[in-house]
């Protein structure tokens, strides 16, 4: 069985479909016997690279020894269930861990946690075995986020009317699906005049969303308004704005960030941004993991805010400590 201390920086694991998995090595003075693996969506994202730097942080600060795990995509359900199934044969202090499908991962975390206990964060799953769980709010964003495309609207038109559209990268995803209850409960309760004319989920891939928003501006030449509910699809959705110079026609709001759409941010190819806190997701899951590893008493579920970031607010200390967090 895999030893989780021996793994490289990039550790193929062969069963159900080869996950690549990334693990930092402990570095001198950590406690070679506490283990806490964290288990992010997609190693190769801006966002879950970001919290991974938490994580790595904290296992400094705690002396604990962090392996960073995950698999190359999103959608890579099974690999992620290899990966978590492979650390907890590890036999860890704890296990932290961002389900990639909330169905698929219910019942093997639900095992998971019969022999260490689980910190979800993030994204949840159908299982009430989490010691804790630390996320956004994501209902509350998709509420921030339709508030904040209402505004760009009114800003742009001088009315909270007319065709809006919502792009979500993956359907079955909780956090997603979260935002996207809170998005249209939003609309639908303060905004009468905007009307829903596409609800579109993707593929996870930027370049999916690109072609969606393409036949969305051709399908829908009144259209003022666009919900993309990741940074995938945010940047998917932003190049189509851009390459189409409609960033004062169409307004987006996006959720998350990274240099690019930060950019299209800069740009006004984007009207907004939902930013989170992953790093304090990656350090604080690492912290509560091993409080629970020594028995301590937890918080069940930890609100880790977001905030809407726009081209007015971007500077200000708060906001651009999020938008430019510490990755190394």
């Amino acid at each position: 069985m895999t030893i989780l201390k021996s793994m490289t920086r990039r550790a193929l694991m062969g069963i159900a479909g080869a996950a690549m998995m990334t693990s930092m090595m402990p570095a001198a003075g950590f406690a070679q016997d506490v283990t806490i693996p964290i288990i992010v969506k997609d190693t190769t994202s801006f966002y879950w690279q970001i919290v991974l730097a938490g994580a790595r942080a904290a296992g400094k600060d705690l002396g604990v020894s962090v392996p960073e795990l995950g698999a190359q995509s999103e959608s890579d359900i099974n690999g992620q269930i290899s990966i978590l199934e492979n650390a907890v044969a590890g036999k860890p202090a704890a296990v932290v861990i961002s389900p990639t499908e909330f169905k698929a991962l219910g019942k093997p975390i639900d095992e998971a946690a019969k022999s260490v206990p689980i910190i979800g964060i993030d994204s949840s799953a159908d299982s009430k075995a989490f010691t804790s769980f630390l996320t956004t709010d994501n209902v509350q964003g998709g509420r921030i986020a339709a508030d904040g495309l209402a505004a760009a609207i009114k800003e742009a038109t001088g009315k909270e009317e007319g065709e809006i559209a919502i792009i979500t990268s993956l359907p079955g995803v909780g956090s997603l699906d979260q935002r996207h209850e809170g998005f249209m409960e939003q609309i639908k309760a303060k905004y009468p005049g905007l009307k829903v004319v596409a609800d579109k989920y993707a593929d996870g891939q930027a370049t999916t969303g690109l072609n969606m928003m393409t036949d969305l501006i051709t399908a829908n030449p009144n259209l003022v308004g666009v919900f993309a509910s990741n940074l995938i699809m945010a940047q998917g959705v932003g190049q189509a704005i851009a390459e189409n110079k409609l960033g004062d026609k169409i307004k987006v709001i996006g959720f998350d960030s990274d240099e690019k759409t930060v950019g299209f941010l800069k740009e006004g190819v984007l009207a907004g941004l939902v930013v989170q806190d992953p790093y304090r997701m990656g350090y604080d899951g690492v912290k509560t993991a091993l409080a629970v590893s020594k028995g301590e008493k937890v918080e069940t579920f930890v609100d880790t805010g977001a905030n809407l970031v726009t081209k007015a607010n971007m500077a200000e200390p708060k906001i651009d400590a999020l938008l430019n967090p510490k990755v190394n």
